[in-house]
């Protein structure tokens, strides 16, 4: 699929980070429009607490879309409690396979503090290497930029801030208002 086909890639920045026994995951908070920036503060990264267990999940692509994925989400843990690996696979099943979910235009990365997952419309439900992941048109600058900070003395979200920082200097889709969230196992 060509990035001109998923504008999920285009327009944001989220990275997730797992190290020191903790997952932190961090969003940038520009919203654009085209060639223009609406909203410099929105929040792409969010807390959901179905049934007591706690995930934290960001996106990048459409937020109409995103907010229906996180919902089916949420819905598929309080099914499958405790299980974030199960709750993934059965939401990008049903992505890749319902009709009206096929059009949605986001990716996802979710944490419950032991694992990290990013979940997308092509029904993958990735586990990233070298426990660093991001997404949307910054995804890469940030994920290199963290990939390289890893063996450093930083904690996790100190190299989640530096790694989105160095982003939304390249990534004209980015900026730095950050909305940073943390999760223990």
């Amino acid at each position: 699929m060509a990035d001109k086909d998923f504008p999920g890639w285009h327009g944001t920045t989220i990275i997730g980070v797992k190290k020191g026994g903790q997952v932190v995951i961090a969003g940038d908070g520009q919203v654009s429009l085209g060639q223009t920036v609406i909203k410099g503060t929105a929040r792409k990264v969010r807390r959901l607490s179905p049934g007591g267990f706690d995930v934290v999940a960001g996106f990048a692509g459409s937020t109409a879309d995103a907010f229906t994925l996180l919902e089916r989400l949420e819905s598929k843990l309080e099914a499958t409690p405790g299980q974030l690996a199960r709750a993934s696979v059965e939401l990008a099943k049903d992505w890749r396979t319902d009709k009206y979910l096929q059009k949605l235009e986001a990716m996802l990365i979710v944490s419950d503090g032991a694992d990290i997952y990013v979940i997308t419309g092509a029904g993958d439900v990735l586990e990233p290497e070298h426990d660093v992941t991001a997404i949307g048109s910054g995804g890469n600058y940030a994920l290199a930029a963290a990939r390289a900070l890893m063996d450093s003395d930083l904690d996790a979200e100190a190299i989640a801030r530096k790694a989105m920082a160095i982003a939304s200097d390249i990534c004209v889709y980015t900026n730095g208002n950050l909305t940073v969230e943390t999760i223990r196992k």
